[in-house]
């Protein structure tokens, strides 16, 4: 095999296609992994999930230091340097860009630095700075992600209105925010600046924060959320966008009217769109609907050697969600037993204060696929090891059916619920029932007590509240 022919060339280098790389290479391929950008690692990496975990970490630090005295430690008030923090989130982000070249080399992947196109079914040209490149490959899998989606009425200008891109750099801390989708991204930045003192407004057009989670977990996020002291307006629309001398003039409609928010910046947080246009998809017979490539459980696209992965596909815009996807189409690919994601195991995390984290079933889809449904919750006001963190906010809510004892869904919010979460997908990626999880013995003082805890009370029997 020349060195301009591979069994499989990927298009993308995000969570989804620099995963599919090293295991392609694991797997004995010879992969190649083409990257537009000048590091690896893609949105994740660079503009989404690292960098924005990095703000959320000093902002949860800064808090915790505000409120140092409650331990007994007396310091000096805390200052925020924002030229620091910024610092020290390339820091993390560079780190990880190094890790991937060095698991690229581990593994024998082949990194290509252009933008890679199809211009034939087994044809990849990559236009990088010396030039257009064509190499052959057996099979193509593309993982272009995605970019922030625009509003008509209010387009991103980098400006006075940003985009989640634009805000990961913005080195200020304005006076006030408004923001607009309270989703996973606009929520975790409005924590952000709320903790970093910005007086934020949350913007949400659906009746509640975090839509896709349980009710009682919005229900309990919009109760803390406001008493961080940030602006909660949900069931409002967006109506028009006015710059001012001083910011920006917001014009909402909301439950009781028309009603209109000041704001020094506005960020727009309400999706994200595919990146497929321009890459010769369309033009071999791969199947579009909406911007979004058709595939099969397998990943496979109408073009049976062409794959599709992550964000590129209609499934949930996680990075998480694109690695597996990446694993699987690749272990197809190279004639490995491969089984179909179930994505109603997909975890969802959302990395806010307090942090909310579910898996599964919500208690009203549950009830909307027919299971008769018990559930039970447990308070970490009743965990002693909440107590000793000082954070006692939120529950851990278990949804079980009754007639197997099925588990369906466990949704946390609180301390570590990103982390907690894991526990449930483990049992419910083995069909766990809920007193196999309730009869687990749990290590006391620990948060995951709580999970336990939940899991008695949906029988219950709750032994600590």
């Amino acid at each position: 095999m020349g060195e301009k022919e591979f069994d499989l060339v990927v298009i993308g280098s995000g969570p989804g296609g620099y995963v599919a790389g090293i295991r392609a290479g694991q797997l004995g391929l010879k992969v190649a992994v083409v990257e537009k950008d000048p590091k690896y690692g893609g949105t994740c990496l660079h503009r989404g999930c690292i960098p924005t975990k990095a703000l959320l970490h000093t902002a949860e630090v800064f808090d915790e230091i505000k409120d140092a005295d409650d331990l007994g430690i007396t310091v000096a008030a805390p200052a925020l340097d924002i030229a620091k923090v910024h610092a020290r989130k390339r820091k993390v982000v560079d780190r990880n860009a190094r890790g991937i070249e060095g698991l690229f080399k581990k593994y024998g992947t082949t990194g290509l630095h252009g933008r890679g196109r199809l211009v034939g079914a087994h044809e990849v040209e990559v236009e990088g700075p010396e030039g257009k490149t064509v190499y052959s490959a057996k099979h193509v899998l593309v993982a272009t992600g995605s970019v922030p989606r625009d509003i008509p009425i209010a387009k991103a200008d980098g400006e006075r209105i940003l985009n989640s891109d634009h805000i990961l750099e913005l080195e200020r801390v304005p006076a006030t925010l408004a923001v607009l989708g309270a989703g996973a991204v606009g929520t975790e930045f409005a924590s952000i600046f709320a903790s970093f003192g910005t007086k934020v407004t949350l913007i949400e057009m659906l009746p509640r924060v975090l839509p896709i989670e349980d009710e009682e977990v919005s229900a309990e996020l919009e109760k803390h959320l406001k008493r961080r002291g940030i602006k909660v307006m949900t069931g409002t629309k967006l109506t028009g966008v006015d710059r001012t001398e001083t910011g920006v003039l917001i014009h909402l409609d909301g439950s009781t009217g028309p009603v209109d928010v000041e704001a020094e910046l506005l960020l727009s947080a309400v999706g994200r769109r595919p990146v497929t246009e321009a890459i010769g998809l369309e033009e071999l017979g791969v199947q579009l609907d909406r911007g979004y490539v058709q595939v099969n459980p397998l990943m496979q696209t109408a073009v049976p050697h062409i794959y599709a992965i992550g964000d590129v596909v209609n499934t949930p815009w996680l990075a998480h969600v694109a690695s597996a996807e990446g694993i699987l189409a690749v272990e197809h690919m190279a004639g490995q037993a491969a089984k179909p994601l179930n994505y109603d195991l997909i975890p969802s995390c959302t990395y806010c204060d307090p942090e909310v984290g579910s898996v599964g079933l919500s208690e009203a889809k549950a009830r909307e696929r027919g299971y008769d449904v018990q559930v039970g919750k447990f308070p970490f006001g009743a965990s002693g090891k909440a107590a000793i963190l000082g954070k006692s906010t939120g529950f851990v809510k278990v949804v079980r059916e009754t007639k197997y004892d099925e588990l369906l869904g466990v949704h946390i919010i609180g301390p570590h619920a990103t982390d907690l979460v894991a526990e449930a997908c483990v049992a419910l990626s083995v069909e766990s029932t809920t007193e196999q999880l309730f009869r687990t013995v749990h290590a006391h003082p620990t948060l995951a007590e709580a999970v336990m805890e939940a899991a008695h009370a949906a029988w219950g029997h709750a032994i600590h509240f």
